[in-house]
C-alpha cells in the first residue's frame, strides 16, 4: 500500500493481526459515474451490471471515486496475502450506514449517530477518535481483573444496556432460512448457468430448438436440484443454532438486582446470573464468581467436564487476560457450551460478565467458518482456471476461423455471427468448474459412511497432497486411561522403595495418599464420576469414594485411617501452559494443605531444594525410558487463619516439599502402530507434538515404530544465556544409546554420520528449546525440522506455530488430536483431523468419531482418489470439448457442422452420463509411496493432453479426407453411392423407402436440414467414438483409485454408449440414420489401439522418474533443497567438536565445550564460501569433519591445552551452538 493512501485515511487494516485481517479502502459515490453506469446497464442490456454482480471491485471502482474512510459511503474489502492466499482476494463492498437512532425508553433525548458496516456477520463501528473501524459485540480487553469485579460486577443499568444494544445489535446468531425464490435467482445468476442461458438462445436463433429445449430441461433440474440441496443446509445449520439463539436467562441489573430476560437482549457488560441446573449459554462470558461445571465437546471434541473458576480479584494495572496469561480459559463459558452444575461461594450468586455476543462468540465463529469457509491456496483450481482461459483463447481463434470461412462464401452477415458464436459455446466447456468438484462430492459421502465428517470440502483435495502429519500423544497415540503402575516416594531428599498398586497392597495414610485423593478435577455427576482418565484412575487407587457436599472424599471399608475425610476448598486448575495444577484441601477436623500434580520437572522448580532427591534427574530418566507416564507430587502445610478464596496461586505453590513420582502406564492403541508404519511405507513423515516429558515421547515414539531402532536420537537443548541476548544449542545423543564397553565416541560419531547420511537420526526437542531456538536461532530451525520427530513439552501456541513453520518449508501438513489442546495446530493445518464425538466442532475442518488415527490413512486414501478424480475429469471435458470443436471447425470448411440430434446425444448421452459416473470410483485399498500430482501445468499430463488432441486432429482429418477419396463418393448427390451401378456396395442393402427418399434431391435437402454429408457422418461417428475411448483411456485406476472395471455404472454406460455407436454404424435402419443425419455406406475404420499407447507413455512413471534423473531434475520445494544441501554437508548433524585456530570460546558453568556460532545467518552461497575458506587456510583438527559447519570451536582446551587436538573431551558427543544476539522481535 502506497504511503499517501495510509496519510488520507484512504486505507487501513481491519481485525489487524487476525486470522480474518483484512484491507479495507475508502470510496464516494459520484453522481456523473452513476449515471453512466446506469446507461451503461440499459445499453448493455443489464450484461454490465451482470459483470458487476460478478466483480464487486470493478463495480466501486467504476462508480465511485477514493476518499478518506472518515468521509466514505462504500468499503472495499480486500484479504491481506498469507500462506493460504498467496495473491490479494476482493471479498466484499459493504455499504457504510449512517444510522440515526433514538429509544424513547430510556426516559432522555439521547440520539446516536452511528456509522457502521457488517462484514461477514460482524459489525464495526467508526472510531472518531481512532479513526478506524472498530468491531463492537466484544467487552473491551484493557478491562483489569478489578474492573471486571467492581465495574461490571453490580450489573449494567437500563440506560446503558440500552445503548449497548442499539449500537451492538442483537445477541443472536442469525441464520435465516434463505427463501426459495432468493436461492434459485443466486444460482441462475452463476456465470455457468448465465453461460448456458447465452447458448440456448443461440441454439434457438440457429435452430436447434430440440437441443435447446434438452439443455435447457437439463439445466432447469440442476438449479432444482442445486437449490434444493442449498435449502436442506439451509435449514439444518439454522436449526443446529435455533435452540440456544433466544432463551429467557437471568441478568443483574445496577438497581432492579435479578431480572428475567430474552437472550438476544445481552450486551457486552452485562451481569449474567447462572442458576441451578443444567442450560446452554447463549453468549461467551467471564466467571466472576462461584464455580462451575461445563461440557465443552462442541468446541474442543471432548466429553470430559471441565471446571471453571473464577476470575481473581487482582488490583494490577495488567488487562486481565494479560493478568491470566495463556490459562485466561479456564475463567471464561463459552457459547453453545453447556453449564452441568454451578457452585456459589457462600451464600452469593454464581455471576458470569457477557464478554462476546452474537457472531464474536465461539459458537458464531463456528457458524460463521461454515457460512464463509476460508479460501483454499490449491494450484489445481489455478491451474484450471488458467486452462479455461486457454480454451477461451483457442474459442477465439476458432471465431475467427468461422469468420472468415463463412465470410469468404458470401454468407449472411447474422449468419456468421450465429456460427462464430458457436464456436465458443463447443470450445468452452461450462461444466468445467462444477466437473472439478464432482470427485469431491462422492467422496465427502463416502467419508460420512466411515464416521468422517467434513465442514470444508475445499480440503478433500489438499489431502490427497499429504506428505507430514503431526500427531499429538496422549488420547491420540496412546489410550485415553492410563493404568497406574505405582508410586515413587521421597523422604529426606532419598527416594523410597516403589509401591506397586499390582501386588493389591492399599497405599498407607500420608501426604502422598492425600495428594491423590484430593489433587484432581473429578465431579460426580448423576451418581458416576467424571473427569480426566488421569484423575480417575489416580482417585480409585486410593480405594476412597467422593461424596456430592461439601466436596468430601471419604475411605472405603473399615481400615484405620487418621483422617475421615479430605475436603477440597479452592482449585487451581490444570492448564498446558503451566504444566501443573493445585488444591487446597483440608482434613476434616484438621489441617489444610496445598496439593500441587503435573510435570515432574515443573513441580521440582516449586519444591524446595533441600526436598528433592539428588537422584531425580536419573530416577525420572528411568521410567521415561521405559515409555511411563510420570507425574510429580508435592504439598505444603497451611498455616491456620488464612483464606484461600482470596489467595493467590503463586503464594499457594512455593516452598512446597517434594513428595515423590506417580508411575502411570500409557499403553499404545492397537491401531497406532499399523498406521505408522503404514504412513512410514507411504513416505508420509510422522511427527509427535505432545504436552509430556520429552523421555517419555520418545519412548513411545520408538515403540511405535515412529521411530526406527535403528535410528539414532538426538536431544536439542536450547537456552538462553543469563544478562545477554545469546542463546546456546547443545546436540547430544539421547541417553540410552547402545554402545559397547569398548566403542570410542569417535566409532559412535562415524556410525551417526553415516545413519545420517541416509536420514538415519531424529532430533527431540522440548517447547522450552523450541521456543528460544524460535526467538534467537529462527535460521536454524528449518535444518532442526527437517528431521525433528518428537516435540515434546509443547504448549498450544508452540504447536500452531510448529505447524506453521512446517508449511513454510512445503510440506502440506496434516494434524490429528484429540482437540483439547490442539485446536489453534488443527485450524492451521491443511487438514485438521479432530477425535471427537460431534460432527461439527470449532476444532478443525474434519472430525471423526472413531478415537483412533485409523482415520488418517483412509482420509489420505480417500482425498488422493478425490484429486486424481479431478484430474481425469479435468482431462475428460477439456478433450471432449476440443474434440468437438475439432469436428465442427473441419466441418465449417464445407459450411456444414453437426445436426442437431448429433449435438444432442454426444452432449447428454455421451457427455453428461460419463460425467456423472467417472466420479464413482472408490479409493485403491493401499498407499503408495507417491503422491498423485497437484497441478495441471506438469509435462505428463501436458504432454498427454497434446498427443490426444494431436490424434484426435489427426483421426478426423484423415476420415475428412479418405471418404472424399472413395469412389462412390459424391458430394452434391450423397445418394450416387447407393445406386445400382455402384458395385463397390454391392454387399451393402439398403430399403427402397431410404433409397427414394435419398434419391430425391429436393426431398433429401429438406429432410436433412443441411447437415447430411458423407463428411459429417465419418467425423461424428469418428469423434463420438473418440470421446468414449478417451473417457476409458484417462479414467485411472490403481495406484489411487479402484480399477476402473469396479465402477459397475461407468463400465455399462461406456458399453451401452459404443453399442449405440456400432448399431449406427452397422444398422441398415432409414428411421435411425433420418434421425441423426447419418450416412453410412461403408464402416469408417478406427483404431483404439493408439489411446492405450499414449498413455502407456504419459502415464509411465517409471520413464519419467527416468527422464527426470537424465536431465538432472530435482524437486524445488523448499524442504527438498534443504535436504540436498544438509546432505552435502559432512559435518551435520552436530554430534562432535572442531577447533580452529581463529576461534575462541565462551566459557560456560558446565563441563561442556562450547563453541561460538560466527555463521548463523549463512546461506548456501556463505556456507560453501566457508568450505573452500577452511580448503585453502584455515588450521582443522583431526575432529575437523564432525562439527557443524558455522560452528567454531576453541584454539586450546580449557583443562589443557596441550591436549586440545590430542584428546576429545570427554563428552565429545555433545556441541553447544551459541546465536550472538540475534534476537527477533
Amino acid at each position: 500500500m502506497q504511503p499517501h493512501a495510509m496519510e488520507n485515511g484512504h486505507w487501513a487494516l481491519l481485525n489487524q493481526g487476525e486470522d480474518n485481517e483484512m484491507e479495507m479502502f475508502g470510496y464516494k459515490t459520484e453522481g456523473c459515474r452513476r449515471a453512466l453506469c446506469i446507461a451503461g446497464y440499459i445499453l448493455s442490456c443489464g450484461a454490465l451490471w451482470l459483470v458487476f454482480y460478478w466483480k464487486p471491485a470493478w463495480d466501486v471502482w467504476a462508480n465511485c471515486i477514493p476518499c478518506s474512510l472518515q468521509e466514505a459511503d462504500v468499503v472495499l474489502l480486500r484479504t491481506t496475502v498469507s500462506a493460504h492466499l498467496p495473491a490479494h482476494c476482493w471479498l466484499a463492498c459493504k455499504g457504510m450506514i449512517i444510522s440515526p437512532v433514538q429509544d424513547p425508553s430510556i426516559g432522555c433525548s439521547l440520539v446516536l449517530q452511528v456509522r457502521c458496516i457488517q462484514v461477514q456477520k460482524i459489525r464495526y463501528v467508526w472510531n472518531i477518535s481512532g479513526k478506524q473501524f472498530q468491531k463492537i459485540g466484544c467487552l473491551e480487553d484493557h478491562h483489569t481483573c478489578s474492573d471486571m469485579h467492581d465495574k461490571f460486577g453490580s450489573g449494567l443499568s437500563h440506560e446503558e444496556q440500552a445503548v449497548r444494544e442499539l449500537i451492538c445489535g442483537p445477541n443472536a446468531i442469525d441464520v435465516r432460512v434463505v427463501p426459495i425464490w432468493k436461492l434459485l435467482v443466486k444460482e441462475v445468476l452463476h456465470p455457468f448457468y448465465v453461460f448456458q442461458l447465452f447458448s440456448i438462445c443461440l441454439w434457438i436463433a440457429d435452430d436447434y430448438m430440440e437441443y435447446a429445449s434438452a439443455i435447457l430441461l437439463m439445466s432447469l433440474l440442476s438449479v432444482s436440484l442445486t437449490v434444493y440441496d442449498l435449502r436442506k443446509q439451509s435449514v439444518k445449520l439454522y436449526r443446529l443454532v435455533e435452540s440456544h439463539t433466544n432463551v429467557t436467562v437471568t441478568v443483574f441489573r445496577k438497581t432492579e438486582g435479578c431480572q428475567k430476560v430474552k437472550s438476544h437482549q445481552l450486551v457486552p457488560g452485562d451481569t449474567l446470573v447462572l442458576t441451578e441446573g443444567k442450560s446452554f449459554l447463549p453468549c461467551d462470558a467471564v466467571l466472576i464468581s462461584g464455580r462451575c461445571i461445563v461440557n465443552e465437546s462442541m468446541l474442543t471434541g471432548e466429553s470430559i467436564p471441565v471446571t471453571k473458576a473464577p476470575l481473581p480479584y487482582a488490583s494490577d494495572a495488567k488487562p486481565w487476560r494479560m493478568h491470566c496469561s495463556e490459562e485466561y480459559k479456564r475463567h471464561i463459558l463459552f457459547c453453545g457450551t453447556e453449564v452441568i452444575q454451578t457452585k456459589a461461594d457462600g451464600s452469593g450468586l454464581v455471576k458470569a460478565i457477557v464478554l462476546h455476543t452474537g457472531f464474536n462468540t465461539a459458537k458464531g465463529d463456528l457458524v460463521r467458518s461454515i457460512l464463509y469457509p476460508k479460501p483454499i491456496n490449491f494450484k489445481l483450481y489455478r491451474d484450471a482456471m488458467s486452462f479455461l482461459m486457454c480454451l477461451i483463447a483457442l474459442a477465439i481463434a476458432g471465431m475467427i476461423y468461422s469468420v472468415c470461412i463463412f465470410a469468404l462464401n458470401g454468407e449472411e452477415t447474422g449468419e456468421i455471427v450465429k456460427k462464430a458464436l458457436d464456436v465458443v459455446t463447443i470450445a468452452v466447456p461450462p461444466a468445467l468448474p462444477a466437473a472439478l468438484t464432482t470427485g469431491i462430492i462422492y467422496t465427502q459421502r463416502r467419508l460420512k459412511k466411515k464416521g468422517i465428517f467434513c465442514i470444508s470440502p475445499q480440503r478433500i483435495n489438499m489431502c490427497g497432497q499429504l506428505n507430514l502429519i503431526c500427531f499429538d500423544k496422549t488420547g491420540t497415540l496412546t489410550e485415553d486411561g492410563l493404568d497406574l503402575w505405582g508410586v515413587v516416594p521421597a523422604e529426606g531428599n532419598r527416594f523410597q522403595e516403589v509401591h506397586s498398586f499390582a501386588s493389591g497392597r492399599t497405599l498407607p495414610w500420608g501426604p502422598v495418599c492425600g495428594a491423590m485423593v484430593s489433587c484432581h478435577s473429578l465431579v460426580l455427576l448423576d451418581g458416576r464420576m467424571q473427569g480426566d482418565p488421569l484423575d480417575l484412575k489416580m482417585f480409585e487407587a486410593t480405594g476412597w469414594v467422593r461424596l456430592r457436599s461439601p466436596y468430601a472424599h471419604k475411605q472405603k471399608g473399615h481400615a484405620s485411617v487418621p483422617v475421615r475425610g479430605m475436603a477440597i476448598l479452592h482449585h487451581f486448575p490444570f492448564t498446558s501452559a503451566l504444566q501443573r495444577m493445585s488444591v487446597i484441601a483440608q482434613e476434616i477436623g484438621g489441617a489444610r494443605h496445598v496439593f500441587m500434580k503435573g510435570a515432574p520437572e515443573m513441580v521440582a522448580e516449586f519444591c524446595r531444594p533441600e526436598t528433592v532427591p539428588l537422584q531425580f534427574a536419573s530416577e525420572l530418566q528411568l521410567y521415561a525410558a521405559q515409555g511411563f507416564r510420570v507425574i510429580g507430587l508435592a504439598h505444603r502445610v497451611l498455616q491456620a487463619g488464612n483464606q484461600p478464596a482470596h489467595l493467590i496461586r503463586e503464594d499457594m505453590e512455593s516452598g512446597l516439599v517434594f513428595l515423590g513420582l506417580l508411575i502411570m502406564e500409557n499403553r499404545l492403541k492397537r491401531e497406532t502402530k499399523p498406521v505408522l508404519e503404514e504412513l512410514s511405507a507411504a513416505r508420509i513423515r510422522s511427527v509427535m507434538v505432545t504436552g509430556d516429558n520429552i523421555q517419555t515421547a520418545v519412548t513411545v515414539a520408538k515403540n511405535a515404530s515412529m521411530i526406527s531402532p535403528t535410528s539414532q536420537v538426538i536431544l536439542v537443548e536450547a537456552n538462553e544465556l543469563p544478562g545477554t541476548p545469546a542463546a546456546s544449542v547443545t546436540w547430544k545423543l539421547m541417553e540410552g544409546t547402545e554402545r559397547g564397553s569398548m566403542e570410542t565416541d569417535s566409532c559412535i560419531e562415524n556410525g551417526v554420520r553415516s545413519k545420517a547420511a541416509c536420514g538415519g537420526y531424529h532430533f527431540a526437542i522440548s517447547g522450552k528449546s523450541y521456543q528460544v531456538i524460535v526467538q534467537h536461532c529462527s535460521d536454524l530451525l528449518p535444518r532442526l525440522l527437517l528431521n525433528g520427530t518428537v516435540f515434546a513439552r509443547m504448549s498450544p501456541g508452540q504447536k500452531s506455530s510448529l505447524v506453521e513453520e512446517f508449511q513454510k518449508l512445503g510440506y502440506y501438513v496434516g494434524m490429528c488430536g484429540d482437540g483439547a489442546n490442539d485446536c489453534g495446530a488443527l485450524k492451521v493445518a491443511h487438514a485438521g483431523i479432530s477425535l471427537s464425538e460431534q460432527e461439527a466442532s470449532v476444532a478443525s475442518p474434519f472430525t471423526t468419531r472413531t478415537p483412533t488415527i485409523e482415520c488418517v490413512p483412509q482420509l489420505i486414501r480417500e482425498g488422493r482418489a478425490a484429486l486424481v478424480t479431478s484430474l481425469c475429469m479435468f482431462k475428460y471435458m477439456a478433450l471432449y470439448s476440443i474434440i468437438q470443436y475439432l469436428g465442427v471447425l473441419l466441418l465449417y470448411w464445407q459450411l456444414n457442422s453437426f445436426g442437431v440430434y448429433q449435438f444432442l446425444f454426444q452432449d447428454l448421452a455421451i457427455n453428461t452420463v460419463i460425467g456423472v459416473t467417472m466420479s464413482l470410483n472408490g479409493a485403491y485399498p493401499k498407499l503408495v509411496p507417491h503422491r498423485p500430482p497437484s497441478q495441471l501445468v506438469s509435462p505428463p499430463l501436458l504432454l498427454s493432453l497434446v498427443l490426444n488432441i494431436l490424434f484426435s486432429l489427426g483421426l478426423q482429418i484423415c476420415g475428412f479426407l479418405v471418404v472424399q477419396e472413395q469412389s462412390w463418393y459424391s458430394k452434391e448427390d450423397i445418394s450416387s453411392a447407393c445406386l445400382p451401378g455402384n458395385t463397390s456396395l454391392a454387399n451393402h442393402s439398403f430399403s427402397s423407402t431410404k433409397l427414394s427418399r435419398m434419391g430425391n434431391a429436393s426431398l433429401g435437402q429438406e429432410a436433412d436440414n443441411g447437415f447430411k454429408s458423407y463428411e459429417n457422418s465419418t467425423v461424428w461417428l469418428l469423434s463420438t467414438i473418440n470421446c468414449i475411448a478417451v473417457a476409458l483411456v484417462v479414467s485411472k485406476g490403481k495406484p489411487f483409485r479402484q480399477p476402473v472395471y469396479t465402477n459397475y455404472q461407468f463400465v455399462l454406460a461406456l458399453t451401452v454408449q459404443l453399442g449405440v455407436c456400432l448399431f449406427l454404424m452397422f444398422a441398415d435402419m432409414e428411421g435411425v440414420y433420418f434421425i441423426f443425419d447419418v450416412t453410412v455406406p461403408e464402416s469408417p475404420g478406427f483404431d483404439g489401439r493408439c489411446f492405450p499407447a499414449q498413455e502407456a507413455v504419459t502415464e509411465n512413471r517409471a520413464l519419467w522418474m527416468w527422464l527426470k534423473t537424465c536431465f538432472r531434475y530435482q524437486s524445488q520445494s523448499r524442504y527438498q533443497i534443504l535436504r540436498r544441501l544438509l546432505s552435502r554437508d559432512p559435518a551435520w548433524p552436530p554430534l562432535n567438536t572442531t577447533t580452529f585456530s581463529e576461534a575462541t570460546a565462551i566459557p560456560t558453568e558446565t563441563d561442556e565445550v562450547a563453541y561460538v556460532n560466527l555463521a548463523f545467518n549463512s546461506d548456501e552461497k556463505t556456507l560453501r564460501r566457508g568450505r573452500q575458506g577452511d580448503a585453502q587456510g584455515r588450521t582443522v583438527t583431526r575432529h575437523d569433519r564432525a562439527c557443524p559447519r558455522g560452528l567454531v570451536a576453541p584454539a586450546t582446551s580449557r583443562h589443557n591445552p596441550a591436549l586440545a587436538t590430542e584428546h576429545p573431551h570427554p563428552d565429545s558427543l555433545c556441541a553447544t551452538w551459541y546465536s550472538r544476539g540475534r534476537t527477533r522481535l
